[in-house]
């Protein structure tokens, strides 16, 4: 069992910056891919950005070039650098990690006012 322990969210002005952070609760190998999904009033739960294992990225067109995903290994940790933020950014943000089951953290809320 692993847990997702996400912080760094909060309200933040259009054009702000926030990092998010995932942490697992143990040291975890040979995990698929770990990312952030997020899921807005009414919408479904949308991918945001994933590292895989061997460090490949993805991510959602409407985040390029704004949000960065990277990960230290040491401390367990996953993060979400987002820059050039927008009122659509605005969300709850999920931590998700990939192994034999699929991982979700309890959430953080993202708030971008214009």
């Amino acid at each position: 069992q692993v847990e997702l322990v996400e912080s760094g969210g909060g309200l933040v002005q259009a054009a702000g910056s926030l990092r998010l952070s995932c942490a697992a609760s143990r040291t975890i190998f040979n995990f698929e891919a770990m990312g952030w999904y997020r899921q807005a009033p009414g919408k479904q739960r949308e991918l945001v950005a994933r590292i895989a294992n061997g460090g490949s990225t993805k991510y959602a067109d409407s985040v390029k070039g704004r949000f960065t995903i990277s990960r230290d290994i040491a401390k367990n940790t996953v993060y979400l650098q987002m820059n050039s933020l927008k009122p659509e950014d605005t969300a709850v943000y999920y931590c998700n990690l990939v192994m034999a089951y699929d991982y979700w953290g309890q959430g953080t809320q993202v708030t971008v006012s214009s």
